[in-house]
């Protein structure tokens, strides 16, 4: 993918209000570690794009805890998921309904982390459906795209966190800088 619409990616995040850290896939752990807050649930990265993240370096912080029950669930601060592939010009990421749990611990938290490979970034939506479509209708795939934290405004003023995560942070995973440090922000979005 061009390197414009990884910044394009990034930039719309930004307008959203969306905390990204950026780095290679051995430093997810860290990356995830220092966006997550307290206590945290998540689902294992074995699935983001066309060709996961199973051979990927790419692992989750021990304290997150992979098989949560219904009451984990309840209590956790901050749920960590892998996305399918996100949409640059919208700052969307594509959320796949699965065995693991992804739905509820993306949905049920306060903050929700994603891990996206900036590989599995598309330019635009006609593209995403392109990826999706085909899975879609052969594997009966599920597909919620999620943009920024959610919000209403259906009892008047602005509320977030009403319906899903009032917070979000994207930990975009690049392939080619292993060598680069990583520009990762903190929780709170400041680098």
């Amino acid at each position: 993918m061009p390197l414009a619409d990884t910044s394009t990616f990034t930039r719309r995040l930004d307008d959203l209000g969306v905390a990204v850290s950026a780095g290679p896939p051995a430093e997810c752990a860290a990356m995830v570690e220092a966006a997550a807050g307290e206590p945290a649930v998540g689902v294992p990265l074995g699935r983001s794009g066309p060709d996961g993240l199973t051979d990927s370096p790419a692992t989750l912080p021990d304290r997150v805890e992979t098989d949560p029950t219904t009451a984990d669930l309840r209590r956790a601060h901050t749920g960590v998921t892998a996305a399918s592939l996100g949409v640059a010009e919208y700052g969307s990421v594509a959320l796949e309904a699965d065995a693991a749990g992804s739905e509820p611990v993306s949905l049920f938290v306060d903050r929700h982390v994603v891990v996206l490979r900036e590989a599995d970034l598309v330019p635009d939506m006609p593209d995403a459906f392109d990826w999706l479509g085909p899975r879609a209708r052969d594997e009966s795939v599920d597909v919620v795209f999620a943009t920024g934290p959610s919000a209403t405004a259906d009892m008047g003023g602005l509320v977030h966190g009403a319906h899903g995560p009032k917070e979000v942070h994207v930990v975009l995973l690049r392939d080619d800088d292993a060598d680069e440090p990583n520009d990762t922000e903190d929780a709170e979005g400041v680098r």
